[in-house]
Formats: structure tokens, C-alpha cells, sequence
């Protein structure tokens, strides 16, 4: 039943929106922190899907763009190896990049992180923009989970046509 290969495109649509509301949830959770370990603020992340049109012989270098992808995210807290399908369809998360919006500088010398001029830096992370991306990859997830249970309840109706 060729129709159950769609099965891996909503559910490759289901791991890359858990994906990035784990990267949201990421952002939220420093949207205070003034220092990291690299130093200076915290620097909000943004995730970068395409459309996964994997073909039987360029397999072998999607297998090694994986790997490379799944070791950056492994540095970014344990996202390694979510937002594919082993078939190769669906949704293909290709990087976790650093939105390039400048820190916010605030004015206060007394901060342990000011600089000589009495700046500290925020993070570039709104979090009413960071609500409205979780609410949109919530809806996403939403929507693919139903796309796999009415492909799901379909198969099973499929199955029972011969009886």
C-alpha cells in the first residue's frame, strides 16, 4: 500500500514541529541570560526545515548531511535525529541557525556583565513572538497529527474491505 508511505510525511512533520517548539521553549527559558559559557548573552535560535526529496542514490549523502546536522544539534541539548523519516520523505530538518538580530543594550554599571561604557546586553528574544512561533508549531504538529490519524483510520478500513 503505497498510500502508508504518507504515514512517514506527517510524522516527519510531527517530529520537526516538536523540534522546533523544543528550540522555542530553549529561547523562552534564556530569554534573561546575560552571560553564557562562550559570554555575552544568550543568542536566540531559529530552526530551518526543507522539503525532504531523498532519491534511492543520494541516500549516502543524506545519511552524512544527517550525521553532521545530528552532531550540531547534540550540542544543542539533545535534539539529535528529530525532524527525518528513515524513508526519506516529509520534512527535513537542515539546521538550527543564530537569529542575527543584535542584543538589546541596557544601561546599568552596576550590573556584574557591563561592559566599560555601563552597558549590559539582553538576548534578541521576544517572547511574544517566541508565544506566537509555539502557537504556530503547535497548530502544525496539530494538523499533522490529524493527517496520521485519518491515514491510519483508512488503512484500517482498507484492510477490512475483504472480509
Amino acid at each position: 500500500m503505497a498510500f502508508l508511505s504518507n504515514l512517514d510525511v506527517a510524522l516527519s512533520g510531527m517530529i520537526a514541529q516538536r523540534t522546533r517548539a523544543d528550540v522555542i521553549a530553549q529561547n523562552v527559558a534564556n530569554a534573561e541570560t546575560t552571560r553564557t559559557a562562550e559570554g555575552g548573552p544568550y543568542i536566540r535560535q531559529c530552526v530551518v526545515f526543507t522539503e525532504n526529496e531523498t532519491r534511492v542514490n543520494d541516500r549516502k549523502s543524506v545519511i552524512e548531511f544527517r550525521s553532521m546536522v545530528a552532531e550540531h544539534l547534540n550540542e544543542l541539548k539533545g535534539l539529535a535525529g528529530k525532524g527525518t523519516t528513515d524513508k526519506g520523505e516529509g520534512v527535513l530538518l537542515t539546521e538550527i541557525v543564530e537569529d542575527p538580530t543584535p542584543p538589546t543594550p541596557v544601561y546599568d554599571p552596576s550590573h556584574p556583565d557591563a561592559d566599560e561604557d555601563g552597558y549590559y546586553y539582553l538576548p534578541n528574544v521576544d517572547v511574544a513572538e517566541e508565544q506566537i512561533d509555539m502557537l504556530a508549531a503547535t497548530q502544525s504538529y496539530t494538523a499533522n497529527l490529524t493527517i496520521f490519524n485519518s491515514l491510519k483510520t483508512l488503512a484500517q478500513k482498507a484492510l477490512t474491505i475483504g472480509q
